[in-house]
C-alpha cells in the first residue's frame, strides 16, 4: 500500500511539471516581478547558449575543412577561430560583469548581466554562422 502512495504521489508530481513548465512560459511573456524577470533573462540566455552550441561544431568541422586544403604553411583556421572564441567568452563575460554594475548589489544586477549575455551570445551566433557563408 505504501509503495502504491509513493507511485501516485510520484506520478502527480511528474504529470504537474509540465503544467509548470507552461506556466513559467507564459510568466515570461510579461513578467511583473523581479524575479520572473531575473528567470526569463536566464531561460533567454540558456536558449542563445543552446543555439550557439548547436552552431558551433558546424563552424568548427567547416574551419577544420579549411585547414584540411591548405598547405602546411598556410593551415591555421581551426586554431584561429578557437582562439577567437575563447577570446570572445571571456570578453562576453567580462563586458558583461560591468554591465552589471549600472546596479550593482541590487536584484536587478543579475537581469543586466545575463541579458547582456543573451544578446551577445545571439550576435556571436550570427558572426560564426556568417563565417560559413552559403555552406
Amino acid at each position: 500500500m505504501a509503495r502504491s502512495k509513493t507511485f501516485l504521489a510520484a506520478l502527480v508530481v511528474l504529470l504537474t511539471l509540465p503544467a509548470a513548465g507552461a506556466a513559467r512560459a507564459a510568466e515570461c511573456a510579461d513578467p511583473q516581478t523581479q524575479t520572473d524577470m531575473n528567470a526569463c533573462a536566464a531561460q533567454k540566455f540558456e536558449a542563445a547558449d543552446a543555439a550557439l552550441n548547436e552552431a558551433w561544431p558546424k563552424v568548427l568541422e567547416y574551419y577544420r575543412a579549411l585547414d584540411a586544403e591548405l598547405s602546411d604553411d598556410l593551415k591555421g583556421a581551426e586554431a584561429a577561430l578557437l582562439e577567437a572564441q575563447r577570446t570572445w567568452i571571456v570578453f562576453r563575460d567580462a563586458h558583461c560583469a560591468s554591465v552589471g554594475f549600472a546596479a550593482r548589489g541590487g536584484t536587478m544586477e543579475p537581469l543586466l548581466v545575463t541579458s547582456c549575455k543573451a544578446d551577445l551570445t545571439r550576435e556571436r551566433t550570427d558572426q560564426l554562422l556568417a563565417l560559413l557563408g552559403d555552406k
